[in-house]
């Protein structure tokens, strides 16, 4: 079927196959045109559990997930002369839909579109296996920039983590303190001073207190912001700030990429 200036308005899509369609993204919805979702709900039988994102979901989709091994209740079995589609049949589809959707102005509808194809990208046998793993942390990260939630998640985790390794581990026992060092020559003169500042050390107990939390705290907030405390810090507490430096504002980042995502028009 050629869909060049085709406009559906007000119809059940659910069941209908758009694998093969010539021109998909100059097809027009309007009106209450409906797809079907994800299966709702944690399903607690597959182990680990999984729990699929409530979104639009192509029929072929359903078909190709329900002939999975392993497949949860709830994805809709292909009926009879239905045809087969896979992920490398499905990714272009989900790409013309959510163009349709980007140029008819409905940006957080074509979001579904775009997650059903960056998925369909997740699961095809064409993309290299590196390619792969990125697309699996980015969608485990934050649901390939459309998650907030799950991007905050994440976020709350990495900051907990970094405060109870930087109470542990990264905090000195007491801010080091400059000393000044110098001779006097015997018959008078010039007196030359070294300024030295000793290494900061953990303490040998009491690591896990109120002051130190408060101090970790800071740290972690700060790096949220990717700015430095300038709290003394010990060799390793100085790696745990660099690291969450890095990776607590690229969390950030997602979840604010995500919230734009769903709202901009």
């Amino acid at each position: 079927m050629d869909a060049a200036h085709l406009v559906l308005a007000d119809l059940d899509l659910s069941g209908c196959l758009f694998a093969g369609t010539v021109h998909l993204d100059q097809l027009r919805l309007e009106g209450a045109c409906t797809f079907d979702t994800a299966p709702p709900a944690v399903h607690w039988r597959r182990r680990p559990p999984v729990r699929f994102t409530a979104r639009r979901v192509l029929a072929e989709e359903h078909h190709w997930r329900a002939s999975q091994p392993g497949a949860v209740r709830g994805w809709n079995v292909a009926v009879l002369g239905a045809g087969r589609a896979g992920p490398l049949q499905l990714a272009p589809v989900y790409r013309a839909l959510r163009k349709a959707f980007e140029d008819g102005k409905h940006e957080p509808g074509a979001a579904d579109f775009y997650y059903g194809e960056m998925e369909m990208r997740r699961h095809a046998d064409d993309i290299p296996r590196g390619e792969r793993g990125l697309l699996a942390a980015y969608w485990a990260l934050s649901g390939y920039g459309l998650r907030a939630s799950r991007a905050l998640a994440w976020l709350g985790a990495a900051m907990i983590l970094t405060i109870v390794l930087l109470v542990a581990f990264g905090l000195a026992q007491d801010t080091p303190k400059q000393t000044a060092t110098g001779t006097v020559p015997a018959g008078g003169g010039k007196v030359t001073f070294e300024i030295d500042k000793t290494d900061p050390q953990n303490p040998t107990s009491n690591r896990f207190t109120g002051e130190r939390f408060e101090k970790a705290l800071n740290v972690t907030l700060n790096s949220v912001v990717f700015r430095s405390s300038g709290q003394d810090l010990t060799t390793t507490g100085t790696y745990i700030e660099m690291t969450s430096r890095l990776t607590e504002p690229i969390l950030l980042g997602l979840a604010v990429l995500a919230i734009r995502n769903r709202v901009k028009r």
